[in-house]
């Protein structure tokens, strides 16, 4: 295990990414910071390979990682099973379009039936695929075009958190009110009557709900004759097998889903009701890849997986010991900072309230995690996935103990 500043080859690819890859160059511009990339020298850009809850840089560093694709891994890297699974479907010849394979009715069959009430399911790509169909389907069920959002929805024009370049016609029939503020929702509602196809929001992030808050958003919308869409990326098959709708106990008119759904192979799927997905008839919602099984035979195995396992109730497990030793350390160390998000979902939000100490402190703190072994995001929340072990979360929670340690050395 090799650790410190060892980041040679890291340093020499993204030298020459920075004239040749428009990702590495916008990652690393001076505009962007709400990536890593502000802690350069001391945070890994490019990965060798991935084992169950471990990742190696180029440079032969190993990480407990806590991103995990950004919340797709929930096995662990390479699980086996999924990985056996596609193999075969690849074997088989994958894409052939416009021809489907068997496995297009089975994912379809699972989806709908681990997900509560679902009767319907449509195959996509990306998780901004799905959310932008969701937003389609919704305004050709209702024959309205204005929406009520929260969250991130992706990167489409409609919901782009940074609208450069995006024509503001295309953004004015788009509106957001604020999380567990149901008075934000009232007031979009009376101020655009009989205009709303529907509210289309994440059911949490950093913050958790307030008593019944969905609920309240679900009938504000039916009564105002608008759906309620839940953009389950990061809260599918991670939260509960059936997601928010199960966890919450609340029943969604559309959901849509990737990330944990396939861990790590690239589809999305719109699921929920049947009259609201059969108007794709009535529109083109299709693309090439969309037809590729061996994206599905991963999502199915994944599922099977999950369904069949412990793995959910295992995340949870680990992922509270992770929130009560970290909300301890915090504590003993007196560090301004709150541990935040359900145990699937942990994070260390800083609350230093001078912004520059803030991040001072915030890119002292990664920077010691990250170079003795621990690869988590100082801007997005973490995940928890089923290759992690309570051992894992204890050596997590040491390396913190000195992220901690730095931070009192440097205000001694």
């Amino acid at each position: 295990m090799i650790h410190g500043n060892n980041l040679h080859q890291t340093e020499a690819m993204l030298r020459q990414a920075e004239s040749i890859d428009a990702w590495a160059w916008s990652e690393l511009n001076d505009t962007n910071r709400t990536n890593y990339s502000a802690i350069r020298g001391a945070y890994p850009f490019y990965a060798h390979h991935a084992k169950g809850a471990y990742l190696w840089d180029v440079d032969g560093n190993q990480y407990i990682d806590y991103m995990l694709g950004y919340g797709t891994i929930v096995l662990g890297h390479t699980d086996e099973r999924v990985t056996s699974a596609v193999c075969q479907e690849i074997q088989s010849g994958h894409l052939v379009s416009p021809l489907w394979k068997p496995q297009q009715i089975e994912l379809t069959k699972t989806l709908t039936s681990v997900i509560p009430k679902a009767e319907m399911a449509y195959l996509m790509k990306t998780g901004s695929d799905a959310a932008s169909g969701a937003i389609r389907l919704a305004r050709i069920k209702t024959r309205r075009d204005k929406v009520i959002r929260w969250g991130y929805n992706g990167w489409h024009d409609w919901a782009t958190p940074r609208p450069v370049g995006v024509p503001s016609g295309v953004r004015k029939d788009v509106f957001e009110f604020t999380y567990n503020d149901i008075d934000s929702l009232h007031k979009l509602f009376k101020s655009h009557p009989d205009d709303i196809a529907c509210v289309f929001m994440m059911p949490f992030e950093l913050e958790k709900p307030k008593d019944e808050f969905l609920h309240e958003v679900r009938e504000i919308a039916h009564k105002n004759g608008a759906l309620f869409i839940l953009d389950e990326m990061r809260s599918g098959f991670r939260l509960a097998l059936g997601g928010a709708q199960e966890f919450f106990n609340i029943q969604a008119d559309l959901a849509t889903y990737s990330k944990s759904m396939s861990n790590g192979y690239s589809i999305s799927a719109i699921v929920g009701r049947a009259d609201v997905l059969k108007g794709i008839s009535q529109t083109k919602m299709t693309a090439t890849y969309f037809g590729s099984s061996a994206e599905m035979a991963a999502a199915h195995a994944t599922i099977a997986i999950l369904k069949q396992s412990d793995t959910i109730e295992h995340i949870w497990s680990v992922g509270q010991l992770f929130l009560n030793e970290l909300k301890n350390l915090v504590h003993e160390h007196k560090v301004p900072a709150e541990v935040v998000g359900y145990p699937p979902y942990p994070f260390l939000q800083f609350v230093e309230p001078d912004a520059m100490k803030r991040e001072g402190m915030k890119r002292k703190f990664y920077t010691i995690v990250a170079q003795n072994g621990v690869f988590f995001h100082p801007n997005h929340h973490w995940y928890i996935c089923g290759a992690h072990t309570e051992a894992d979360i204890l050596r997590t929670i040491d390396i913190c103990r000195k992220g901690f340690i730095a931070l009192q050395d440097g205000e001694k």
